[in-house]
């Protein structure tokens, strides 16, 4: 990835480790033999003190062999140590050397010393030290000298001895005793230790690169890792999928970050369920304003449309009795009677619609009892029984055990007489209504047959619509609106019942079911 964390991470630790490493270098390069180098004067300055308390203890102890300590000091500070034992001096050291000279050594060792190159180089350096207040160049030794520090009790000089090819660091200062001190210090091996160092820096800061480099990515990859899954787990809440949740144990920011997501997640999780609930319930709602403002459309149609008749022979016949069309007494009470029987039937009418539609808005609920159906039915076939006989119909109860059921009895009672009161008005000229109960599953199905003409196949689901005729010239001559199944359908709907219509060889059969008590 171009904009990868990881990669990035990773680039700038190892560019900051090389910057590091690049930095040290440098600073050896350029600051180490300066800094060693004023090091080695400290070394040098520190000697001179001890070696001035070594001779006061010798001065004031007989037996202490002072040599041991300037040799064990010698091998502690890798510098050269000499003491000069100074009895008498010619002139103002003009050009004559020190005589006799001496130095804590012994005798065979002296012999040595004064013969080698080593030593002649020395005693000529002291003595350019002492005609030369800061430099000084000798063209028969080749070298030069450069006064580095002028204090009370010692001077030290920075020289290049050209025979050897070598820089030295000398001190060269009175004891306490009054005794010369000459301290050497080799100042070669500086400048090579420093090109040694910065060697050695260059290669183990490489492999400290490369190590670093890989330890830097495996370091930024377990950064990036729970980034990249706390990246997913996001992109899936997006999409409202709320199941990936972060389980990583880090206790850091993103720790901290991963259980931020999880209780976000969960919130919105429970939110959005919140709001899908709201928006069914806002969904129902608006459907159910819609089913309503249809049902009141249709309802302010149908009414208009059953009143409009009514309504016409009423006016028809009040406007005929008002002209007085006929004058005789028996056209007048038929005009009379015409004009009652319309009302009745337009008050009717209104009386059901005005039931019908407190069931379909749900303004009337049912109030459930337990109760006898058989009984019932038998109530409501002997109120019918008187019409029942004037049309020569024979009702037939098939049933003489008592069924309870659970359900709105006022309700039910009304379905049982709209259901008798629709077969009484369609039975044929053989006259039977027959009514029965059958029991199953824990319900009981009560039908209600009548001989008579089967209801058209294309009728059947219409049969249940408000102000729905299969045959309007019969059933405005019984004096049927068309509501009395519509009725029906929504009281058994508020039971959560069942009810339907067959078609039978010999009629009709109307039924409904109720659950057993």
């Amino acid at each position: 990835m171009r904009h990868s964390l990881k990669l990035k991470i990773t680039l700038i630790l190892c560019l900051s480790m090389f910057f590091l490493i690049f930095t040290c270098w440098m600073s050896n390069e350029v600051f180490l033999p300066k800094y060693y180098e004023k090091q080695k004067v400290s070394s040098l300055q520190k000697d001179f003190e001890k070696i001035n308390k070594l001779v006061g203890r010798a001065s004031i102890d007989s037996n202490y062999d002072i040599i041991k300590d300037i040799e064990k000091l010698e091998a502690n500070s890798a510098n050269s140590i000499y003491i000069i034992e100074t009895n008498e001096m010619y002139g103002k050291l003009g050009m004559y050397f020190l005589y006799p000279i001496s130095i804590s050594l012994s005798d065979n060792e002296h012999k040595d010393i004064f013969k080698s190159d080593r030593f002649g180089r020395i005693v000529r350096a002291i003595r350019d030290y002492i005609y030369n207040a800061e430099e000084y160049t000798d063209d028969i030794s080749d070298t030069i000298t450069h006064l580095f520090t002028d204090a009370d009790k010692y001077d030290i000089y920075k020289l290049y001895d050209n025979s050897v090819d070598s820089n030295y660091i000398d001190l060269l200062g009175f004891l306490e005793n009054g005794n010369m001190v000459f301290v050497r210090s080799n100042y070669s091996n500086i400048s090579e230790s420093s090109v040694i160092s910065n060697r050695f820096l260059a290669i183990t800061g490489l492999a400290v690169l490369v190590l670093g480099s890989v330890v830097m990515y495996l370091f930024s990859r377990s950064l990036t890792k729970p980034i990249l899954q706390l990246s997913k787990i996001s992109t899936e809440m997006s999409k409202l999928n709320f199941e990936n949740r972060y389980n990583g144990k880090r206790r850091d920011e993103i720790g901290v970050l991963g259980n931020s997501i999880n209780t976000l997640s969960n919130q919105l999780e429970n939110t959005i369920s919140e709001l899908k609930a709201a928006n069914n319930e806002l969904e129902k709602d608006i459907k159910k304003k819609e089913e309503i403002d249809t049902m009141r459309r249709e309802f302010l149609s149908n009414v208009s449309h059953e009143l409009k008749t009514p309504i016409a022979l009423i006016q028809g016949y009040a406007e005929g009795l008002a002209d007085n069309i006929n004058d005789d007494e028996e056209s007048r009470n038929f005009y009379c009677e015409v004009i009652t029987d319309e009302a009745q039937k337009m008050n009717k009418m209104v009386k059901k619609l005005l039931s019908l539609n407190e069931l379909e808005f749900g303004n009337v609920k049912p109030d459930f009892e337990r109760f006898d159906i058989v009984e019932l039915v038998k109530s409501v076939s002997s109120s019918i029984e008187i019409l029942a006989q004037q049309n020569d119909t024979r009702l037939i109860l098939n049933e003489n055990k008592s069924i309870y059921v659970w359900a709105d009895q006022y309700m039910i009672e009304e379905v049982v007489t709209n259901y008798l009161s629709n077969a009484l008005n369609h039975v044929d000229d053989r006259k039977i209504i027959d009514i029965s109960f059958a029991e199953t599953d824990n319900k009981v199905r009560v039908s209600v047959f009548n001989t008579g003409e089967l209801i058209p196949p294309e009728d059947i689901n219409n049969i249940w619509d408000k102000f729905y005729k299969v045959d309007k010239a019969r059933t405005r001559e019984y004096g049927g609106s068309g509501i009395g199944l519509s009725i029906v359908k929504a009281i058994l709907e508020a039971h959560n019942g069942s009810y339907g219509v067959n078609n039978h060889e010999a009629g009709v059969e109307f039924w409904f079911e109720l659950k057993i008590g």
